[in-house]
């Protein structure tokens, strides 16, 4: 019987939200992984199969070792601890690279969120990373994780300019999905929850995105443009299923497991009814944003005044959220640099 995963497929690309290898080898098989300081942080506190030690030791002392060794020409002056934490996350991903076939990604320090500079830079030292660890790795098929800042959205256009892919992410609103087909990204990420229900017990978002969502990919379509949706942070199947027909969603360990053993029979006919062309979103002309494209000042009073505060505080909490990770992650290199 084909689970509900192979007929999620059969509606949209399905990546993997994960930075556990096994996750990708055994339930694949997936286009593209994404990944984030959270992520990365909750994989590499992973315990190893004894309970004893963590399972990533060796790869964390390696990324230190190489941190202080042959990689310092690529770390410059940046902080040891946060340097680390850009080879750890980049060596997690080599281990999942044989198991996709689309892109990697890896989140930009969110502590950069409002320097454009410190962004692209970031990026740059992350691909030459990549490049310094894997030779013979395709650096075209690394795509750089940005919150969906005026700045972030702003290094994603020179980012972009230089050939190098792109995912807004933390996107919230229209407002954001705009300018971020206007910087030329390769992907927008849309949060269908705000990142608090992942870490607060009981906490639901009474918002979710899902008409964003629709409505972001239709003005895509619909002006032909480049950019493409890839939904995020979701909670259910349920979820997951109301996403199917958008271009690309990615998913957790969790519900791609339940997924692969749930029975798709009962459902499959009606998968990707939300996204149907037949019911497209209104005011889908690309002339509806273009006064606050190239306005920091206009954008920044729009994305403010979107949902009434709602959507800059929700990507303000996500950037919150992604920092007290990275810090969690450079108190772990620190911890093994004493």
């Amino acid at each position: 019987m084909p689970s509900l995963l192979d007929a999620l497929r059969q509606r949209s690309v399905v990546d993997c939200d994960t930075l556990d290898s096994e996750v990708a080898k055994t339930l694949g098989p997936f286009v593209d992984c994404t990944s984030n300081q959270a992520i990365a942080y909750f994989e590499i506190t992973k315990l190893s199969a004894s309970g004893i030690g963590l399972y990533h030791e060796s790869l964390i002392r390696e990324s230190i070792d190489q941190s202080m060794g042959n990689l310092g020409e690529i770390r410059g002056q940046v902080a040891l601890k946060e340097f680390v934490v850009e080879v750890m996350m980049v060596k997690l991903q080599l281990l999942i690279a044989p198991h996709v076939t689309g892109y990697l990604h890896v989140q930009t320090n969110p502590k950069l969120s409002y320097s454009q500079t410190g962004t692209v830079n970031n990026a740059k030292r992350i691909i030459a990373i990549f490049q310094a660890l894997a030779p013979n790795f395709d650096i075209k098929r690394i795509c750089i994780k940005i919150p969906a800042t005026w700045e972030g959205l702003s290094a994603c256009r020179a980012l972009e300019a230089e050939g190098i892919a792109t995912l807004a992410t933390t996107m919230f609103c229209m407002e954001q999905a705009a300018l971020a087909s206007d910087a030329n990204c390769t992907y927008i990420a849309p949060y269908i929850n705000e990142l608090k229900v992942h870490f607060e017990t009981g906490y639901i978002d009474l918002h979710k995105a899902f008409s964003f969502c629709r409505e972001a990919q239709a003005y895509y379509d619909a002006n032909n443009q480049r950019t493409r949706v890839l939904a995020a942070s979701l909670t259910s199947v349920e979820e997951v299923l109301q996403l199917a027909g958008v271009h690309h969603v990615t998913i957790s360990p969790i519900l791609l497991s339940e997924l692969s053993r749930l029975d798709a029979t009962a459902v499959k006919n009606s998968l990707g009814e939300y996204f149907a062309v037949t019911q497209p979103p209104e005011n889908l002309d690309p002339t509806k944003y273009s006064t606050i494209l190239e306005n920091e000042s206009s954008w920044r009073l729009a994305f403010t005044r979107s949902g009434f505060g709602t959507s800059e505080g929700k990507i303000i909490q996500a950037i919150n959220y992604f920092s007290d990770f990275q810090e969690k992650l450079e108190e772990i290199a620190g911890s093994y640099t004493i």
